[in-house]
């Protein structure tokens, strides 16, 4: 909605806390955008006496009594899966969706062939690297290290970005679980390790799990978080990133291929000192 300049339009947001956009924290908090509760919970009386025309969520299945209701009173629930989308530029497609339901199919559709074309032409710029170097990505939780499946945006990002996915053979859309010996094993080269979270050092990393230490890309290589545009709980990768897919693709080549993108400073992701 940023994107296609429709933030007027929003009347209410839950979880105010993560929303990184200025122009919407501003609307906020001179009271233009009201407050509907948090993901585990709706407002809903607040919701229907706003009366608005339609609630954007995601489908939570417990919540089914509660999209009943705001039904009943007259509001469409349009429930968004763009998370499950695993191509980078069919999650940005969703600001078309955007630009039909606002009135603003011109300046959405002008968008994303913008993106688009930024897009096609950094996945070709990356194919004149002749490196292509070992990638891991994301971290453990407790015993388990969540990796991005072989199918997933983030692998797809890294094969456009023509560098090589420890699971680029894998065929899940979804993460895959490892223990941390599994991950060691099939890490042994690898040069760099993205999407480690939202940590700000490596020391910080090694306060969660000493194990990471022994890691060969954590004594060699570079680690990356998404922490550039992070301000307390919220960060612009999950938000503007959603729809400018070009921007982080050209973030993972600057990591990948630094001297394909000499005078570019990365957007979203920062490398961990």
């Amino acid at each position: 909605m940023s994107e296609i300049e429709a933030e007027n339009s929003i009347m209410g947001v839950a979880s105010p806390e993560y929303i990184y956009s200025e122009k919407i924290k501003k609307l906020i908090k001179n009271g233009k955008i009201e407050t509907v509760g948090n993901d585990q919970k709706y407002d809903v009386e607040k919701i229907i006496s706003l009366k608005p025309d339609a609630v954007f969520t995601n489908y939570i299945a417990s919540f089914e009594n509660t999209y009943q209701l705001l039904k009943n009173n007259g509001i469409q629930v349009i429930f968004l899966d763009e998370y499950l989308e695993q191509k980078p530029l069919e999650k940005t497609a969703y600001i078309k969706l955007f630009g039909k339901l606002f009135g603003k199919v011109d300046i959405a559709e002008k968008k994303y062939a913008e993106i688009k074309k930024n897009y096609q032409e950094l996945k070709q710029l990356a194919l004149k690297s002749q490196s292509r170097p070992k990638v891991l990505a994301n971290e453990m939780y407790g015993d388990v290290w969540y990796l991005p499946g072989g199918k997933t945006f983030t692998a797809n990002y890294i094969a456009d970005a023509n560098a090589d996915y420890i699971l680029k053979d894998n065929m899940e859309d979804k993460a895959v679980t490892m223990s941390f010996e599994e991950v060691y094993s099939k890490s042994m080269e690898t040069k760099y390790w993205i999407n480690a979270g939202n940590h700000r050092s490596k020391q910080e990393l090694l306060n969660i799990n000493p194990y990471y230490g022994k890691l060969e890309v954590f004594k060699n290589g570079k680690i990356y978080g998404v922490t550039e545009k992070e301000r307390q709980k919220a960060n612009d990768f999950f938000e503007s990133g959603v729809v400018r897919s070009d921007l982080i693709l050209k973030d993972y080549i600057k990591i990948f291929h630094p001297e394909l993108l000499q005078d570019y400073k990365l957007t979203y992701l920062k490398e961990l000192q």
